[in-house]
């Protein structure tokens, strides 16, 4: 088992454990000797997100990857696909995302990519955390690596996002309202917009440190409705903190989520020759009109464990090129290696064009079967394995009685216990969640 990472990375409260300067300076230590493989110079990106631990827990990696020889290139404020798109693109060994994603700016977080662009695998972390607890294997002072900064990083980005666009379409007259969450994104969304021909209307694009995610976002999508409505905009676009997420609202305000999203680009790519694998991979919290609507299509479903890694793996195993999550991680692997909210909403974007029609008639698919998440909160030892608990889940599955499921699952960056069911009947599915989290609050 992993003693630091979890589903995404190392992420927790900044100036607590695992999420403290001495933690990150580690992480660069047993990271940086991970990937000292051969006899060239090795190189490791580091990007971060907007949050103000950010500075801190930059300058803790760059001395733990230059205390071991490795050479350190600081690309600033980026989105995570970019730093995954940039760690290849440069040759580098590694590549760093410091980031949260889509927590509050007292979070903090880590994520590492290999050489490929690709999150790092288990096995990988596995022996990372290894060497975290082991004295570091320090360079001889002549071998100290070396830091600095480039200023181009947004530019490059900006042109490979563009790229996923189809050359032969503009966005000439289309009014896009784009909520940046005060993230990662907050340059280069709004940017590459406007270079396609895009009317840019740009929100959350003032980070201050302590403001990422704070009612913006792919999380909070009111202010970004009301903005949406207030300007008679024909698209709303949310990214996330690190804008590897996307959410987008139809001109009335209405959300599309991420499997909605995947339905549309699925079933574009399949018409167009492009799909790969025969459908899709998405995970078990996808709800289960997206498999019907697939299978109407000729497309199948393949589910993975929560999590975009997971999701990656499955698609890279059986050669799939569309994945995702329904929380907006899309993940397109023709163009990008991970997650890439802007990339995805360029997608839609073209569909949109090429239709000529409103957002509000493209973008839903299918109507979602009934479902509902919840969150219950626990301290210690996870109570899932608890009698009273089991019995509880037992009965929900027992009232759905096959018309519907139960997920009950802890999450891998915060301390709950996420509890989903879905099913035909809206007041059966509420019942049956609002019954297990009682008793999950009673053990916890």
């Amino acid at each position: 088992m992993r003693k630091f990472f979890g589903t995404d990375g190392i992420r927790g409260r900044t100036n607590s454990l695992p999420m403290t300067a001495d933690m990150a300076m580690r992480v660069g230590q047993a990271a940086g000797a991970h990937f000292l493989r051969g006899a060239h110079r090795h190189r490791v990106v580091i990007g971060k997100d907007t949050r103000l631990s950010g500075y801190m827990m930059e300058s803790a990696l760059v001395a733990g990857f230059t205390s071991v020889g490795m050479d350190v290139v600081l690309v600033g404020p980026m989105p995570t696909p970019a730093v995954a798109m940039l760690a290849r693109s440069m040759r580098a060994d590694l590549g760093v995302m410091v980031s949260a994603s889509h927590n509050k700016f007292a979070d903090n977080g880590i994520k590492l990519f290999g050489p490929d662009g690709y999150k790092l695998s288990d096995a990988d972390e596995l022996e990372i955390e290894a060497l975290m607890e082991a004295s570091p294997r320090l360079a001889a002072p002549a071998e100290i690596g070396r830091a600095r900064r480039i200023e181009d990083a947004p530019g490059r980005y900006i042109h490979a996002a563009k790229q996923s666009f189809p050359e032969n379409l503009r966005l000439d007259g289309v009014r896009v309202v784009v909520d940046c969450a005060n993230g990662a994104a907050y340059q280069v969304a709004p940017a590459a917009l406007w270079e396609l021909g895009a009317e840019v209307i740009a929100m959350g694009v003032e980070p201050n440190g302590l403001n990422i995610n704070e009612g913006v976002g792919s999380t909070d999508t009111a202010a970004l409705r009301a903005k949406v409505l207030e300007t008679r905009a024909d698209i709303g676009v949310a990214l996330d903190g690190d804008a590897d997420r996307l959410i987008v609202l139809d001109e009335k305000g209405q959300e599309v989520d991420g499997d909605q999203l995947m339905a549309l680009i699925a079933r574009s790519w399949h018409r167009r020759g492009q799909l790969r694998g025969g459908g899709i991979v998405a995970t078990v919290m996808s709800n289960l009109g997206l498999e019907r609507f697939l299978e109407a299509e000729g497309l199948t479903l393949e589910r993975a464990a929560v999590g975009d890694r997971y999701v990656l793996e499955t698609m890279r195993a059986r050669d799939f090129n569309v994945g995702g999550e329904q929380s907006g991680h899309i993940i397109l692997t023709r163009y990008a290696t991970t997650g890439d909210g802007l990339v995805a909403a360029l997608q839609v974007l073209a569909e949109l064009v090429q239709a000529e029609r409103p957002a509000s008639e493209l973008l839903h698919l299918f109507d979602p079967l009934p479902q509902m998440l919840r969150n219950v909160q626990f301290q210690g030892a996870p109570p899932l394995e608890l009698d009273s608990v089991q019995r509880a889940i037992a009965a929900g599955e027992a009232r759905l009685n096959g018309s519907g499921r139960v997920l009950i699952r802890k999450s891998g960056t915060e301390p709950l216990i996420r509890v989903m069911a879905e099913g035909e009947d809206l007041g059966l599915v509420e019942e049956v969640v609002e019954e297990i989290c009682d008793a999950l609050r009673k053990a916890a």
